[in-house]
């Protein structure tokens, strides 16, 4: 069996034979007279030691749990685009269809709804930890409903409580901005937390998914010909 010799003054690795083990010769490099080392002081580095059950061989019982990595599909993609695609044709067709801003209450409710669940699926897809085992399956797709529940919920609350029973307008016509500017950051806090529930994401990532559906519904809104504001009457 070979040992492992480094030369001390040119630091050329090289093998000897192990008959050699303990003696003294030259750097096959630059000849300076060196020592093989003994065989105990080589270190033999041993693999772990395997815990846990056994069967009667001795083979460990317990496999060790692989991680899949999920990546999209091409299908999921299409899917994807074709429903962000299609909900900005129907936004445009509301507008010829009801012009002057006149879309009914109703309509714009039922769309806050249907928008919430698969943006909060495709940007769970995204903003995930890859580190960290996702979910798959009817858990996601359930976990992606109520996320996306909770959001147009957040809507229906601030519609509710700021937009219908106070008065958003001062007496020059324009919004009380600094009212939204507060309003605005408590809608993302709730929002971050409604994603954490859902998707175990953090804080911060789960802020920057709400506020993904908060600009996608702001942006239709305009599409549309309303209020971004999501005002009364």
């Amino acid at each position: 069996m070979a040992i492992d010799v480094t030369c001390p003054s040119c630091h050329t690795r090289f093998q000897v034979s192990d008959k050699f083990a303990g003696k003294s010769g030259p750097c096959p490099k630059c000849k300076k007279t060196i020592k093989v080392p003994e065989k105990k002081d080589e270190v033999v580095i041993h693999a772990p030691e395997v815990t846990g059950p056994k069967d009667s061989k001795g083979v460990a019982v317990l496999k060790p749990i692989s991680r899949t990595e999920v990546s999209l599909k091409t299908t999921q993609i299409l899917i994807i685009v074709g429903s962000v695609l299609g909900v900005l044709i129907l936004a445009v067709v509301m507008r010829l269809q009801f012009k002057g801003g006149t879309v009914p209450p109703l309509i714009t409710i039922l769309g806050s709804v249907l928008l919430g669940p698969p943006l909060a699926f495709a940007g769970y897809t995204f903003m995930r930890d890859d580190e960290t085992e996702p979910y798959r399956g009817t858990e996601v797709l359930l976990r992606a409903l109520a996320c996306g529940l909770a959001y147009a919920a957040i809507w229906g609350a601030y519609w509710l409580v700021f937009a219908y029973w106070f008065n958003w307008k001062v007496p020059t016509g324009e919004p009380n901005w600094q009212v939204m500017a507060v309003v605005v950051p408590v809608m993302v806090a709730i929002g971050a937390f409604a994603s954490q529930a859902s998707f175990e994401l953090e804080l911060t990532t789960g802020a920057l998914l709400y506020a993904m559906y908060l600009i996608a519904t702001v942006i239709l809104r305009v599409i549309m010909g309303l209020d971004p504001r999501w005002r009364w009457g």
